[in-house]
């Protein structure tokens, strides 16, 4: 399992469009991606429950991978965080 944290950003947090993006990179990969943020944790391929953590500007998220493509999976989306002006590591 690997994981990385986030602080969000962009002002209108990861709202429909980005949100989108983000889970439609983590369904190109095999393992299982979660999305955790505020005492809530949902399947990151899931549009509706990444929607339902309303998650805002100044939020932390994490991300945990795990499977047989963890590590490409973590690197791309993190790429895609960064590529979307939406956070930055922590």
């Amino acid at each position: 399992m690997v994981k990385k944290s986030f602080r969000i950003t962009n002002e209108q947090g990861i709202h429909a469009r980005p949100a989108t993006t983000l889970v439609k990179v983590a369904m190109d990969f095999k393992s299982d991606i979660s999305l955790s943020a505020l005492k809530k944790t949902v399947d990151f391929k899931s549009i509706m429950g990444v929607m339902s953590l309303g998650i805002y500007s100044g939020t932390v998220i994490e991300i945990k991978c795990e499977g047989e493509d963890e590590n490409e999976a973590l690197e791309t989306i993190s790429k895609q965080i960064s590529a979307l002006q939406l956070g930055r590591e922590i």
